[in-house]
Parts: C-alpha cells; structure tokens; sequence
C-alpha cells in the first residue's frame, strides 16, 4: 500500500502543502465521499462537522476537532469527479486556496491530490500559530483512502 507523499514549502509570505496518493477505487467512489458534507465525520478524523452543501458556489462551515476552529470556505470550480477549490479568506491580507484533484487510473484506482496554498500579509505574522499540515493531510488523505476502499467497485 503506497503512503501518501507530502510536499510542503514556505516563503515569507506563503505556505504550501501538497498530498497525494493512490486510491483502489473508482473515481465517483471518491467523489461522492468529497462531496458529502454530512457524512465527513464518519470516515475523515480531521473534520468533526460540515455544515452546508459542497457544490459550485456554496459557502461552508468546516469544524475541525479539538479546537474551536470553524473554517468558511467558498467551493468553486467544481468537474464532478476532476476537481474541485475551496477557497477563504481575503486577500491580500490572508488567503487559504484548497485544490482536490482526482486522476482516473487503470484497474479502477483513482489517484487523489489535495493542495492548499496560504498567502498574505499576515503569514509572517501567524505562521508559527499555524499546524504543520503534513501529518494532517497525510491523515485526511488516509482516511480518504480506507473509506473509499471499503466497499470496492
């Protein structure tokens, strides 16, 4: 089973994270996964709760557990089963930009990938504040993985 590859960098007034790995299932498996707000809890340990619908437009709520934290992304850009943005933030003050990309592989695998880019004004300001997102994406990506891979295709 391959683990997941993290690619991170950090500029002074950015930050980049970058995963992506393998999943032994079909595209639309993923995606429905990735679109389902409400049953993210149950399969992702990074979100305890989506409030809102994932499609082209929409604002959410993500809450992330253990922390007070609620992030308000937009979704956009969205090609079922190719990719989709979300986005939060102002810029140029602060800016967090998400980018899920699912590639359609042979024998039903699908590999995934899920950047985010923060930039801004105020990086220099938070960056020690902010989680090394490595073991967090790692973690959403694996967790990603093991659902999707359950019940096969």
């Amino acid at each position: 089973m391959n683990e997941p590859a993290i690619t991170q960098a950090r500029g002074a007034f950015s930050l980049y994270c970058r995963v992506e790995l393998t999943v032994r299932a079909r595209a639309e498996r993923v995606w429905a996964l990735l679109i389902d707000g409400p049953g993210f809890p149950r399969w992702n340990s990074t979100v305890t709760r989506i409030e809102g619908q994932i499609r082209d437009g929409e604002r959410l709520r993500v809450h992330v557990p253990g922390t007070g934290m609620v992030f308000s992304p937009r979704v956009s850009d969205v090609v079922a089963c190719e990719h989709m943005t979300w986005t939060g933030g102002s810029s140029p003050v602060f800016k967090g930009v998400r980018v899920f990309e699912l590639r359609r592989g042979g024998n039903g695998t699908t590999g995934f990938s899920m950047v985010e880019r923060f930039s801004g004004l105020l990086i220099p300001f938070v960056r020690g504040s902010m989680p090394d997102l490595g073991p967090v994406f790692a973690r959403y990506a694996e967790d990603l993985r093991r659902e999707a891979e359950k019940c096969g295709d």
